[in-house]
């Protein structure tokens, strides 16, 4: 499920993570760990580690994972890292001690997505689980498959029936996206006062997203609504963020192949005012302030939809897809009202997109965010 590099791409890729990531010693069992990694260990089998800190994390080399890695550790939570490939160990292996800035505390299991077994055994042990993780297509161009879309779906399944069983995890937050929540199959075509608002209560239709050739947003539909279907009445707290197209240093680098296939039908969500981007520190946040408020009286639950900036203009977009390495023209639009060959929008959108949840959960101070251009009563 990696992506197959260059020696010279996986060179650079390694030299953008040092400042992130290091790595320490080989452990047990092939795991390596931070010198203070291997004390908690020591402590466990002595009955003093602070058990109710350790989490895993899914996909914890990948663009956001690793965010949400680095953020977690600064929270002070023990982090193990489940990684598939031999590829991302090797990767792991080549970086510096953990430790640097005080963040240590990480070590690594290796485990499959779609082995039950393995998910079981990374799982062990810990309190709460961060799925990540996602497919990505191993050529690197066309961004994401039909076939993918399914493995998407049967490994957040798997994912989260495996916390199900695993006696010590308690909760669960999933990253999803926005693209589960925007594409559907009718809209209405006269123009309101006042854009529509889509918000966690809206999902993708599944069938649009078919018939448009839209893979990406229908694996992570797909893929978010089995991890709802696992959890339904079990002992299991789940949490699900949809971050919008996920920014940030070295995202053209370390994020090319997700951007890509999230930019398909761009030029119709721009039109609608639905192409927004979330930056990988403020999605990574939102992962561990989610997690912290499902604790006690479970304060968080349900979806959380996470963006920071709406694309408004065709510049904007053109920008994103000169980032990205691509042709100005290069990436598909589904057949939209507002939608223009320069990919500019007639107005601003019919519709608004709303963080309200999230921005009330981070903050007291805010009631809620309408990216859109509301009276300032609304702010």
């Amino acid at each position: 499920m990696g992506v197959l590099r260059s020696t010279h791409s996986m060179e650079a890729e390694v030299e953008e993570m040092r400042a992130a990531l290091a790595l320490a010693p080989l452990g047990r069992h092939g795991a390596w760990r931070s010198g203070a990694a291997a004390k908690r260990e020591a402590g466990a089998e002595e009955g003093a580690a602070p058990e109710a800190r350790t989490v895993c994390v899914t996909g914890g080399i990948s663009f956001v994972g690793l965010a949400v890695v680095d953020r977690l550790l600064r929270h002070g939570y023990a982090v193990r890292l489940a990684l598939e490939t031999q590829e991302d160990l090797d990767k792991l292996r080549e970086m510096e001690m953990f430790g640097e800035n005080g963040r240590d505390g990480v070590w690594t299991v290796m485990a499959n997505v779609m082995d039950p077994e393995s998910l079981n055994q990374a799982f062990n042990g810990c309190v709460g689980v961060f799925h990540t993780s996602s497919l990505i297509d191993p050529g690197g161009i066309s961004g994401y498959t039909k076939h993918m879309a399914i493995l998407e779906a049967r490994a957040a399944e798997q994912v989260v029936e495996a916390c199900v069983r695993t006696e010590s995890v308690r909760k669960c937050v999933f990253t999803s996206s926005l693209l589960a929540c925007v594409w559907r199959q009718s809209y209405p075509h006269h123009r309101r006062r006042f854009p529509a608002i889509i918000d966690e209560s809206c999902w993708s239709d599944e069938s649009f997203c078919r018939d448009n050739k839209l893979w990406f947003a229908l694996g992570k539909t797909m893929a978010e609504k089995a991890a709802w279907r696992a959890a339904r009445g079990r002992d299991l707290k789940l949490v699900t963020i949809c971050p919008a197209l996920v920014t940030g240093p070295g995202f053209r680098r370390r994020n090319s192949t997700p951007s890509i296939a999230y930019l398909k039908g761009a030029h119709a969500m721009l039109a609608e005012g639905l192409l927004a981007t979330a930056d990988v520190e403020r999605v990574a946040e939102a992962h561990v302030r989610v997690y912290e408020a499902m604790s006690g009286g479970g304060a968080a639950g349900g979806r959380y939809i996470c963006y920071d900036h709406v694309v408004r203009r065709g510049e904007e977009f053109a920008e994103l897809q000169r980032q990205l390495g691509l042709p100005i023209t290069g990436v598909a639009a589904a057949s939209r009202p507002g939608y223009s060959d320069d990919g500019d929008v007639d107005g601003d959108g019919r519709f608004a997109l709303c963080n309200g949840k999230l921005a009330r959960l981070v903050s007291s101070r805010r009631r809620c965010t309408y990216d859109v251009y509301y009276p300032a009563s609304y702010d």
